[in-house]
């Protein structure tokens, strides 16, 4: 754990000479100078964190805040990755990605239940939960040669929609009836709105990755705010929205939600308003380049608002009718049931819901989590019914290419 604090009073040299890590914060945002060392010694020696703020104009606590979680999360993960978590002669296995900036914590508390766990039942567990960085190349190496269930992880918990009900893959398990949910019948009030539990009770969705929008206002000129999805695909926005899709699991959701209700011609609209594609950090130091190359709309994980509430310039934008929903799912294999509940039973807990919630932004669907949403927050989420009557796999592909063919053509 930290034992000093960050505060306003000290330089920019004293934080980088304790804690070399917070470089790459002080970079992020626009403080590129202090990558050399002599501007580090001249400049960062006089300037206090409460001026640097000052000269970006950012809020001081935000920008405190981002320091110290990067401090954090380097003590954090020395102490979490160093332990040897994969046993070859354990009876229960448990693996997936975890959402990055939620990985540590978790993972913290996990390591703690998991010990208990295995004195109580004498049951050793192996686990690999990796960060979702690592995205599709993991779920390659290592889920998609699986041909038979019983190879399948005892848990296996992830987002996105095209790992869990491509044939090729997980979903073809899903129709043989290999895993159950074993969460609560109720949601949390902030999803009383939309149909998240899985009617057929097959998987478990434990929280949400929401898609927003980031508007910058130095962009924006006389155009009016984006305030819905279907606001981004007229004429006057082309080739100036930003798309994460680069993030494949929340840029799916996004074209399966938009596919739904504007079809073929929808995805075309939406290729023709991309202007680049930039992970959600990227997208938020790009406020701070030229003008012509900034995008005046990015679509954007709502954890990442955290960094952009910090720019005057820019304002995060809950859409109207609502904000896509990428799934956390968990899935359960049915026949490890009797030895695995307590550990599914965890990792959907209020515990974990919080963690993701409040230290993630990843709304839980723990009906006693309190999510901390402001104001009206309306999902835009495909539905079972949808799942159900089409093939989601198949579904993810055309209208990937579908977006390709446009935006190449714009």
């Amino acid at each position: 754990m930290t034992t000093t604090v960050l505060n306003k009073d000290m330089t920019v040299k004293d934080v980088l000479d304790r804690w070399p890590e917070t470089l790459d914060v002080f970079v992020a945002n626009g403080f590129d100078n202090f990558r050399d060392e002599k501007q580090r010694n001249a400049v960062g020696a006089f300037l206090k964190l409460e001026r640097a703020a000052q000269t970006k104009k950012y809020d001081l606590g935000n920008f405190l805040g981002l320091l110290q979680d990067k401090i954090d999360e380097e003590l954090n993960q020395v102490d979490v990755t160093m332990k040897t978590t994969e046993k070859s002669d354990s009876q229960v296995k448990v693996s997936g990605l975890l959402p990055c900036p939620v990985r540590l914590p978790l993972l913290e508390g996990f390591d703690a239940f998991i010990e208990k766990y295995s004195e109580e039942t004498g049951n050793e567990v192996s686990y690999k939960l990796e960060a979702a960085s690592v995205g599709a190349n993991w779920i390659e190496e290592n889920i998609q040669g699986i041909e038979n269930a019983d190879e399948l992880p005892d848990i296996f918990l992830s987002a996105g929609f095209e790992t869990f009900f491509d044939q090729k893959t997980i979903g073809r398990f899903k129709d043989q009836g290999v895993f159950t949910d074993i969460t609560d019948a109720a949601v949390n009030p902030d999803f009383a709105s939309i149909d998240i539990k899985d009617p057929k009770k097959d998987y478990s969705i434990i929280a949400a990755v929401p898609a927003v929008f980031m508007v910058n206002h130095d962009v924006l000129g006389d155009l009016p705010i984006p305030r819905t999805w279907s606001d981004l695909l007229k004429p006057e926005y082309e080739q100036k929205v930003a798309l994460p899709v680069g993030d494949f699991d929340l840029f799916n959701a996004i074209l399966l939600a938009l596919h739904k209700e504007h079809g073929d011609s929808g995805i075309e609209k939406l290729g023709r308003c991309m202007l680049k594609a930039m992970h959600p950090s990227q997208m938020v130091k790009n406020a701070k380049r030229v003008a012509e190359e900034k995008p005046l709309v990015t679509i954007m994980p709502y954890f990442f608002t955290k960094m952009a509430r910090m720019v005057k310039s820019l304002e995060i934008i809950w859409p109207e009718d609502g904000a896509v929903v990428s799934p956390i799912f968990m899935l359960t294999k049915r026949d490890s049931l009797e030895k695995v509940k307590p550990i599914a039973e965890y990792l959907s807990s209020k515990p974990v819901g919080e963690i993701l919630a409040q230290r993630g932004l990843f709304p839980s669907v723990h009906p006693d989590v309190d999510n901390q949403l402001e104001g009206d927050h309306p999902w835009k989420w495909i539905g079972w019914d949808y799942i159900y009557q089409n093939d989601i796999g198949a579904l993810i592909k055309h209208t990937t290419q579908v977006f390709e063919d446009s935006m190449n053509a714009a």
